[in-house]
């Protein structure tokens, strides 16, 4: 059976990934950093999908070092094994701030999250497929997708801290692409737009008025299940030939029109 481990699996994005995932055969590491009840409830969403399903939640906090080494060890010793790292765990600015007056700790907060916790996560989960791969033979064919944004490269003065946790996100894949081909690891971005979860519930009203006057050529709210059927083609192995791959899930919000 392969295994998957996703990272703020609890809410939103992560818990459409989770859901996908156990749909799709893969039996799970639901990570989430304090809400209990809520990776529960994504758990049970998941197994109601595949009965016999082995969706397990596993408290950590992705941006420190000892809630790294804990889900990895997690995996290890309930799973056996890793075929999936789905780096999807992050952080909204705790407010909107003019980059005139944001503060240093929001800065350090949400690179810490959002940048230096894939980034090593990563690094740790790629070690460990290393050496599994000597055992599982040539079927084994482990991956990593990471959860990024349109604010990668789309500007928010208001949440520079954000913007530039992304973009580094960005690149961090195409390292990890990079690095890791040799290695029969394949690295994809999943660069979701404008989703309908609670990190953009105080904004519907502004994105309702933009979505109708064609922001996107798609004329609608993203939803966490469009981004986790994205990640799904990544688990089911269709893009083999591709690696460090951008999978944009924006309405076509990228797209330069005139």
């Amino acid at each position: 059976m392969k295994v998957a481990l996703v990272t703020g699996a609890s809410r939103g994005i992560g818990r459409a990934v989770t859901v996908e995932l156990a749909r799709l055969g893969y039996d799970v590491a639901a990570n989430y950093h304090s809400n209990e009840a809520a990776a529960r409830e994504a758990c049970a969403l998941a197994t109601a999908t595949r009965p016999g399903a082995r969706v397990e939640p596993v408290a950590a906090d992705v941006g420190e070092r000892a809630g790294r080494t804990r889900l990895l060890e997690f995996v290890r010793e309930r799973f056996s094994r890793l075929d999936l790292l789905v780096n999807n765990a992050g952080m909204a600015p705790p407010e909107r701030a003019d980059l005139l007056e944001a503060t240093e700790e929001s800065f350090d907060r949400l690179l810490q999250v959002n940048l230096k916790g894939p980034y090593f996560l990563s690094q740790a989960a790629a070690r460990y497929m290393i050496e599994q791969r000597a055992a599982a033979g040539p079927d084994y064919r482990p991956a990593i997708v990471n959860i990024s944004s349109i604010s990668s490269y789309a500007a928010s003065v208001n949440r520079g801290d954000y913007c530039v946790s992304k973009a580094g996100v960005a690149m961090m894949t195409q390292l990890f692409a990079a690095r890791l081909a040799e290695e029969g690891i394949n690295v994809y971005e999943v660069r979701p737009g404008i989703i309908e979860t609670d990190m953009t519930a105080a904004v519907r009203e502004k994105y309702d008025a933009l979505f109708a006057s064609g922001l996107t050529p798609i004329r609608r709210w993203g939803t966490p299940d469009d981004v986790a059927r994205a990640v799904g083609a990544v688990a089911q192995g269709l893009l083999p030939y591709s690696t460090g791959e951008v999978l944009n899930v924006d309405g076509g919000f990228h797209i330069r029109r005139l």
